[in-house]
């Protein structure tokens, strides 16, 4: 199948193009199957060496591709082509600055992240014995679903009040 993909574009560093723009790519051959990274990394093989983008794993565990495809923040080695459709608009996750086309200063976001004190502060004082704290099923269960966050920042960017 053919797919169009319009992707967003920004480099502060060429005149006439440091301003946001937007620039169309055709795909061609292009299977269902194929995640959106996928695409992506054809476009700027293939087409585009100047795009820019952020990526690592490719298997949804480091979060570093969150941008957001077709207006929801996602990761694009997760999202297949059948989940989009073959017209995708690919744009870098709202409010964080964007320092080249799809890739953003995440520095804000870990400023928050920090700010919010992510981690247990234990003001009791360790076990005599030097063993570990114990912790009952349902103890973990409070916290667990947080201990599943890979810090992409699609959440957090997608709710407005962060932008403000």
């Amino acid at each position: 199948m053919d797919v169009t993909i319009r992707v967003r574009r920004f480099n502060p560093e060429v005149p006439g193009k440091n301003k946001p723009y937007w620039q169309e790519f055709q795909l061609t051959e292009v299977e269902e199957t194929d995640r959106v990274l996928e695409l992506l990394h054809r476009v700027k093989w293939e087409q585009d060496g100047t795009l820019t983008l952020r990526r690592a794993c490719a298997h949804g565990i480091c979060g570093s591709d969150a941008m957001r495809i077709n207006g929801v923040n996602r990761l694009a080695c997760k999202v297949l082509v059948r989940d989009v459709g073959t017209k995708m608009q690919i744009e870098p996750i709202l409010g964080l600055p964007v320092l080249k086309d799809l890739v953003v200063d995440m520095e804000p976001f870990f400023d928050h992240y920090r700010s919010v004190m992510p981690f247990f502060v234990n003001d009791t004082a360790a076990p005599a014995d030097g063993r570990e704290r114990l912790q009952t099923q349902d103890d973990r269960e409070k916290f667990d679903d947080t201990t599943k966050c890979i810090l992409c920042a699609c959440c957090t960017t997608s709710c407005p009040s962060f932008w403000a």
